[in-house]
């Protein structure tokens, strides 16, 4: 699990609301840099695009464990939103956004399975091909 990504501007990582937690955007860093920067139809392929949706993933699961202080008190992924910085005429979207998806499944199973938007945008923080945001409910906390 890799450490959470401090946020470049006015937000926290995540927020934990009654029985979700919101996870704010999150790009594809890794040791200290971005995994790919560009856009998708440009410069960066759909193959690398998908590794840094899973990035996204990997980080927004650091958030996540940050906040509620355990993976195991997922009890479902609801949402993921994917954000795809491409040219106008790139539509594989949805490809990138499945390395987040895939990687969700493959830790959580069927609680893993979520909705999702996958969108194309002109730009992204720091020139990040992609950004993820993530819905979670969790297991209420019980009192000791």
């Amino acid at each position: 699990m890799p450490e959470v990504v401090p946020p470049v501007a006015a937000y926290v990582p995540a927020v934990r609301s009654g029985d979700h937690v919101h996870v704010s955007g999150q790009v594809p860093w890794r040791e200290g840099r971005l995994v790919a920067t560009g856009g998708l139809g440009d410069t960066v392929s759909v193959e690398a695009g998908y590794a840094c949706a899973r990035q996204c993933a990997m980080n927004a699961l650091a958030a996540l464990k940050a906040e509620t202080g355990d993976l195991a008190a997922v009890s479902r992924v609801v949402k993921a939103l994917v954000f795809v910085a491409s040219t106008a005429d790139f539509t594989r979207h949805p490809q990138v956004g499945d390395g987040a998806s895939d990687l969700l499944r493959e830790l959580f199973g069927d609680a893993g399975r979520h909705a999702r938007s996958a969108v194309g945008v002109a730009a992204l923080p720091l020139n990040s091909p992609v950004e993820l945001e993530l819905l979670v409910e969790v297991r209420r906390q019980t009192r000791g």
